[in-house]
């Protein structure tokens, strides 16, 4: 396995009520006494990076060795289908339409003793007993069964970071956010508390998420959203997750620990089996401004992926890669610090000048189209509210818009469209936010709503 580098590291695990427990790592020895339910933990004093794999020895009654500890960095990553997505449906995947990097063959290659993973099955912690069976080398079986999304995460860290990596799936396909917080982070929150509890709260927080407390980890990556879409939902979904996000933080007692999240991709909510309409086309738009609320909340960002998507009636797009890699440059920017670029540009502010609109946008160093074509996906109204294909074109960091339906531009929106791929990037090929200027959650203070 691999334990977190350069802060205290949690040892815990459970004995005889009063038992004398004793743990031995790299030239550290700490000793404790089991509470009276059996419980004990220690904290090794912050290490190093270390790839040379060591052995962590905890003395009792017994005595356990646990082989081959490397020292480094750790995150979990959680969700639903599209985060639990396994490795192994990688090599029957079609060529993907964009981009020049396909992995096919990726679980093949894999043999970095640097990258360890450790998934966690839906009922494997269900009863905990500190038996954490489940840490492996990232490759051949074990990389299988692993989730894409995370091993492209982590193993885009430890090119980059050089140091190990260590990665922890917990991620169950088809379920809703409400599930993966504890029903006490429903009643405490004073938008959740009077609704009516919906979706099982906390039945998998408490077998999956739980049970890995207090392992000492250095953040989160959650990719999930599809199924409260498909329940029409929006600013609901922002307190749901600040609630998750919070009861996660305080569970490792951490308010700081990052918390990365992914703008659901494009696909056809609107349409059901047979192709018949059952929603807006704008749910999706609407569901995304509610997981963007969340960056109110400190430590957090998230990554758009409007250009992963082959075809929009695929709910499970391919292009998992980049998704761990999107997440990657997240953390190599905002926790380790390098300086480089991970956003993609973001609307931040529209200047009206009568039939024309100019968008200024931030993280718009180089902008151009992916597709070196005409900008797409952008549209204007006047008072009315009634939108028109715009005319779009980049000027430096801004985007200047003009339509011949509308005489006094008063409203911008772009994207706007659950299948929408829209084709502007910054100079390192990362897709512009959606976004309109007449956002209704734009005024809703989430982080002082507590």
């Amino acid at each position: 396995m691999v334990l977190q580098r350069n802060q205290p590291v949690a040892i815990f695990g459970s004995a005889n009520p009063g038992e004398q427990v004793s743990v031995a790592f790299q030239n550290q020895l700490k000793t404790t006494e089991t509470d009276q339910n059996g419980h004990w933990k220690v904290e090794l004093k912050a290490m190093s990076a270390n790839a040379v794999g060591q052995t962590l020895t905890i003395k009792g009654n017994n005595t356990i060795e646990l082989k081959d500890v490397l020292v480094g960095e750790v995150w979990l990553c959680s969700g639903q289908s599209n985060m639990e997505y396994q490795m192994r449906k990688i090599v029957k995947v079609k060529t993907p339409l964009k981009g020049d990097y396909f992995p096919k063959n990726e679980v093949a290659e894999a043999n970095n003793p640097n990258i360890r993973i450790f998934l966690v099955r839906r009922k494997f912690l269900a009863k905990p007993d500190g038996q954490y069976e489940g840490w492996a080398v990232a490759r051949d079986s074990a990389l299988r069964q692993f989730s894409a999304p995370a091993y492209f995460f982590g193993k885009t860290l430890q090119q980059e970071l050089g140091v190990p990596i260590g990665i922890i799936s917990s991620a169950v396909s088809g379920s809703r956010i409400e599930p993966w917080f504890s029903e006490e982070y429903w009643t405490s929150s004073p938008y959740l508390k009077d609704k009516k509890k919906e979706g099982d709260p906390g039945k998998f927080f408490h077998t999956m998420i739980e049970p890995l407390a207090p392992y000492t980890l250095k953040g989160f990556v959650w990719y999930q959203g599809e199924s409260n879409t498909f329940l029409k939902e929006n600013i609901s979904y922002s307190y749901k997750m600040k609630a998750l996000i919070e009861n996660w933080r305080a569970l490792w007692g951490n308010p700081k620990l990052p918390f990365y999240f992914t703008e659901i991709a494009p696909f056809y909510y609107s349409l059901d089996e047979k192709g018949h309409v059952r929603m807006p086309r704008t749910v999706l738009p609407e569901f995304r401004e509610a997981q963007d609320l969340v960056l109110q909340l400190p430590h957090t960002a998230r990554i758009i992926t409007t250009d992963l998507v082959d075809d929009p009636h695929d709910l499970h797009p391919s292009y998992k890669w980049e998704i761990g890699r999107r997440h990657a440059l997240k953390a190599l920017k905002y926790v380790y610090h390098r300086n480089i670029v991970a956003d993609g540009p973001e609307l931040e502010a529209v200047k009206y000048q009568g039939k024309q609109a100019t968008v200024k946008l931030k993280h718009a160093k180089g902008l151009k189209t992916i597709d070196g074509k005409p900008l797409t996906s952008f549209e204007v109204a006047d008072e009315d509210g009634i939108f028109y294909p715009a005319q779009a074109a980049i000027n430096g960091q801004t985007v200047v818009l003009e339509s011949d339906q509308v005489q006094q531009i008063r409203q911008v929106r772009f994207g706007w469209d659950e299948a929408a791929q829209p084709n502007l990037v910054n100079t390192v090929d990362l897709p512009a936010a959606p976004f309109r200027t007449n956002n209704p959650l734009q005024h809703i203070k989430l982080k002082n709503s507590l």
